[in-house]
This record gives structure tokens, C-alpha cells and sequence, in this order.
């Protein structure tokens, strides 16, 4: 069963996303990598977070890919559109999921049994901060193990 960790009043989603994965492969041990990370989001936010994830830091290549790329099994950073979440299916390793967007997820009962963490990105804006509550609460009646982290306006 999944651990959830909300991160909320994130200032830019796609910025705070490209250094929360930046961390979890750096936290990530040589003997037990994490074998796959699923960011989740609209196409508009997937395609910005494409952008920055090829220019966001000097210093580290972050390879990533769209699921319906060819070579999306061999990419440990798959970025998902909400309406193509049934393609999570078809991965072997299912280890970090990180949900951009602001609707509660389709099939969560099912998809808090495939992955170790699931971390929701919450923003400042007041739509996404109710539809933030609305997840927590959501979760909570699962019976998850939550974790919130106030970022104060972090990017």
C-alpha cells in the first residue's frame, strides 16, 4: 500500500516537479533504484515539464519520456496524460507516481496497490488548493498513510 505525500502551496508545479525528481534519483541507492517514476498532468503542463526536464539543471540528465514513445520501457521518468492513465497498465515497475493535476485520480484504490509513494503537487491557487482537500480527504477514507508538506510558496 502506497504512501501519499501531498506537497502543497508548491508556487510553480512544473519547476517543483523537475527538482522533486531530480531528488528521488538522487535518494535512489545503487542496490535498489527506483526502477520507474510516473508524473501524471494535462498535456499542457507534460509538455512544459518535457521542456524544463531537458534544460532544468546543467548538471544532471533527467531521461524521460511520453508513455506512447516507442522506447517508453526503457525510460525510468514516463510522463503520463490524465486521459492516457490506463496505459499504466502496461509497466513492469511501478515505484514513484507524482500527480500534477488538480481532478482526484481514476482507479485510486488500484493504483495506491501498485506504488510504493504517490506524492500530489498542490499549487497556491485557491481551485487547486480545494481540489487538494478534496484528494486528502479522499485518501484518508482509503486508509492511506498521509503525509502533508507545506511549501510555502516554493517553485
Amino acid at each position: 500500500m502506497a504512501k501519499v505525500d501531498f506537497h502543497s502551496q508548491v508556487k510553480d508545479k512544473v519547476h517543483y516537479a523537475c527538482r522533486l525528481i531530480r531528488k528521488i534519483i538522487s535518494l535512489s541507492k545503487e542496490e535498489d533504484p527506483f526502477q520507474t517514476i510516473v508524473v501524471l498532468g494535462s498535456q499542457e503542463v507534460l509538455t512544459e515539464l518535457n521542456e524544463k526536464l531537458w534544460t532544468f539543471s546543467s548538471d544532471d540528465f533527467l531521461p524521460h519520456c511520453f508513455i506512447d514513445e516507442d522506447a517508453f520501457e526503457l525510460c525510468p521518468i514516463l510522463l503520463v496524460e490524465l486521459g492516457n492513465q490506463h496505459r499504466l497498465d502496461a509497466l513492469s515497475h511501478q515505484d514513484v507516481l507524482i500527480h500534477l493535476g488538480q481532478d482526484a485520480l481514476i482507479n485510486i484504490e488500484e493504483l495506491v496497490q501498485r506504488y510504493q509513494r504517490v506524492v500530489e503537487v498542490v499549487s497556491m491557487e485557491s481551485a487547486d488548493l480545494l481540489a487538494g482537500r478534496e484528494r486528502y480527504k479522499k485518501y484518508r477514507t482509503l486508509g492511506l498513510e498521509l503525509q502533508n508538506f507545506d511549501q510555502k510558496g516554493a517553485s
